[in-house]
């Protein structure tokens, strides 16, 4: 059983947002907190198991509506520890994507705070459950790579497309909608066949849920149409390409292909 004492901090992964893909360890740990503080990404489902009596604080971040900065959250994390509270910092997905979470971590240790991590469902993961393929395929994708697409307001989106544009891996891109245009430009330009499979996703796993297979060249085209200004996961490589599998129905999605 995991508790959480007076002053310990938990940074703890949430998941995509169905809350029956929370870990139980996850459940626990938000039972036993005094206080959470929470992404803008957690699923309502997933806040809806915090107990009445455990304050709940949301410090989210979205996409040029944030809330938070991250120096402010630090200084959340670092009062409530000092006061003895039982402390849950609640990530969407998992604490170690993208989630800045070695910051907060930083600064708790430099108060003599330990935070530890409990690790959750990333999107990336529930993007190819909820569309039936795999992130690896033996022969066609022996390798996966985790970017984030998300630049600062004004920068060019800067990575390194050559190591990108691998036809034998698979690409998952966080935070990829406002980025479409360039991923799909810069990886063609460096070498990546335009028809490459995608898979673009938002509202992984959630009622709401949108997956929509297309291919590279058509990749902007896509995420207009079906994002709605939702935070959005781009998976690109041939592993996507497994058109025979069916995808469940249980949740509302787009299956038609863009060609």
């Amino acid at each position: 059983m995991h508790e959480i004492g007076r002053g310990d901090v938990w940074l703890v992964g949430a998941g995509p947002g169905d809350p029956d893909l929370l870990t139980r360890k996850a459940e626990r740990l938000m039972r036993t907190a005094s206080v959470v503080f929470y992404d803008a990404l957690v699923g309502e489902g997933v806040l809806a198991l915090i107990p009445a009596h455990v304050r709940k604080v949301p410090v989210g971040k979205r996409s040029g509506r944030h809330s938070k900065d991250q120096r402010s959250i630090n200084a959340l994390l670092v009062e409530a520890a000092l006061a003895g509270e039982r402390v849950v910092r609640l990530k969407g997905g998992d604490p170690s994507m993208f989630a800045r979470s070695m910051e907060e971590v930083a600064a708790l240790a430099a108060v003599g705070v330990t935070a530890r991590i409990c690790p959750g469902v990333t999107a990336a993961s529930a993007a190819a459950a909820s569309a039936g393929i795999s992130l690896s395929l033996r022969g066609l994708a022996r390798r996966v790579q985790f970017v984030t697409a998300h630049a600062r307001a004004g920068e060019p989106l800067d990575l390194d497309w050559a190591a990108l544009a691998d036809p034998g891996c698979t690409t998952a891109f966080y935070m990829g909608r406002s980025a479409a245009a360039d991923i799909s430009r810069n990886l063609i330009a460096h070498g990546l066949d335009a028809k490459t499979p995608v898979l673009v996703a938002c509202d992984i796993s959630l009622a709401s849920e949108r997956c929509l297979r297309t291919r590279l060249d058509l990749l902007p085209l896509a995420v207009q149409a079906v994002t709605e200004g939702k935070p959005t996961l781009i998976l690109v490589g041939e592993a996507v390409r497994q058109e025979d599998l069916p995808i469940s129905d249980t949740r509302q999605r787009l299956q038609h292909q863009l060609r």
